[in-house]
């Protein structure tokens, strides 16, 4: 794509069967416990976006060699550990690779400087770097720890945290620090969030203990990783990401007579909130041929055009298991009948952008009623497409700018966006999967 706008038009049906790219959350942690494992880990199916190229150059900053042996298959030759990086370790728009990274780093006696994109810079890191400074690093940064800023590890002590919110993010970075801590670690969650970490330590050698226990009528989680734990390289097959999947699997339940079909995507119970709203809205949304792949399922998910789903209220507490799908839920909801009620989501205002305000702001441009709460936002759907028309300001950031150019596929009037290069750090070749599936999508 070119720094050109990207314009998405109403046309034909949708029709195909493709492949979500691989999943970024484990293409990102497959990079980073490669270099901290000792021995070879070999990787197939990996996102090769921007983020987790970021991902790949700070982990060769860090001391392992990492090359590509193919499309999607990379090597990654750990050393059991991070050497202290000769220069400042660049993670561009990546916040789940900094974040990561620095819990990893925080193990070892050196001293690492972290930057980004200027939207990465924005970001708050104070929620990452207050747990590894009760460990004992130390870091010197921008106000509430924005980057860029220079981290201090090693002599970690053990700990018992308690999230503070809903953050698998937080949660790694601790688990990560906690492989060289003395006494190991324990997180606390009050509710689960993805468990990719937990799976993937195991996945390379280590002893991660999870229990369940009862406080009242609520649940929470503990789960703990013992000191002395060792990493081991491994194989690691990246299924399809969820999040990606879902803008193919929208698209073809708004645009009339459509059937698309993503083969390969993770259903992690954890990550498949976004299906399970969409089915209680009554969307014609089929899973077939369940199977496991590198300890998780994945299937296949056909959607077809649905005019008569509903509004919803989507359960709080559902929230972690769908984060970043509540921008594309958001234009499912806008061709729904009645209210699509989404609250317990502040966590969006402090993402790539602030996505419930810019979510609303395209929904608004593009005729949609639209209601926006400190924590959550409501859509008002009639039933019908909605006007569109809009140029939609994405402020750089990716599903923003995928979530309206597939409102514009369904509505009655193009929808442009502004940045699309920015989609090249979750989906690249989004643009052309989408065209392959009949979808008119052109440089504005």
């Amino acid at each position: 794509m070119t720094a050109a706008g990207l314009k998405s038009t109403p046309g034909g049906a949708l029709r195909g069967t493709v492949r979500a790219p691989g999943d970024k959350s484990i293409s990102h942690r497959s990079m980073i416990l490669g270099a901290l494992a000792s021995g070879t880990t070999t990787v197939e199916g990996l996102l090769e976006g921007a983020d987790v190229l970021a991902t790949a150059q700070a982990m060769r900053s860090f001391g392992a060699r990492v090359e590509q042996e193919g499309v999607g298959r990379w090597r990654i030759e750990g050393h059991g550990g991070f050497a202290e990086p000769s220069d400042v370790v660049d993670c561009g728009n990546a916040g789940t690779s900094v974040r990561l990274i620095m819990g990893a780093a925080a193990g070892f006696a050196l001293c690492a400087t972290f930057t980004g994109d200027s939207s990465l810079r924005g970001r708050p890191m104070g929620r990452v770097l207050d747990p590894l400074a009760r460990m004992g690093a130390t870091w010197l940064g921008r106000d509430k720890g924005r980057l860029p800023l220079t981290l201090k590890g090693g002599n970690l002590r053990g700990l018992s945290y308690k999230l503070p919110m809903a953050s698998a993010q937080v949660k790694s970075a601790v688990l990560l620090a906690g492989l060289h801590a003395e006494g190991g670690v324990e997180v606390i969650e009050p509710e689960a969030t993805r468990d990719h970490t937990e799976r993937m330590l195991r996945a390379f050698g280590a002893e991660v203990i999870v229990e369940d226990r009862a406080h009242g009528d609520h649940v929470v989680r503990h789960i703990r990783l013992p000191a002395g734990q060792k990493l081991v390289g491994t194989h690691v097959s990246v299924p399809g990401d969820p999040s990606s999947a879902a803008f193919p699997l929208v698209a073809g339940l708004i645009v009339p007579g459509s059937e698309v079909t993503v083969e390969g995507v993770m259903l992690n119970d954890l990550r498949t909130g976004l299906f399970t709203t969409l089915q209680e809205m009554g969307a014609d949304l089929t899973i077939a041929n369940v199977r496991e792949s590198s300890g998780e399922q994945v299937g296949d998910i056909t959607a077809r055009y649905s005019p008569s789903m509903k509004g919803v209220v989507v359960p709080p507490e559902r929230a972690p298991a769908m984060i970043d799908e509540y921008p594309i839920l958001a234009i499912a909801a806008a061709f729904a009948t009645g209210e699509t009620i989404m609250r317990g989501v502040g966590e969006m205002r402090v993402k790539e952008s602030d996505r419930i305000a810019l979510t609303a702001a395209g929904l608004e441009a593009c005729g949609v009623d639209v209601e926006e709460e400190p924590e959550g936002f409501i859509v008002r759907g009639t039933g019908q497409a909605p006007r569109g028309g809009a140029m939609v300001e994405t402020h750089g950031d990716h599903r923003i700018a995928m979530s309206h150019l597939i409102l514009g596929l369904a509505a009655q009037a193009p929808v442009s966006i502004d940045e699309p290069g920015m989609i090249a750090t979750s989906f690249p070749g989004f643009a052309e999967m989408m065209r392959g599936l009949g979808g008119d999508l052109v440089e504005a």
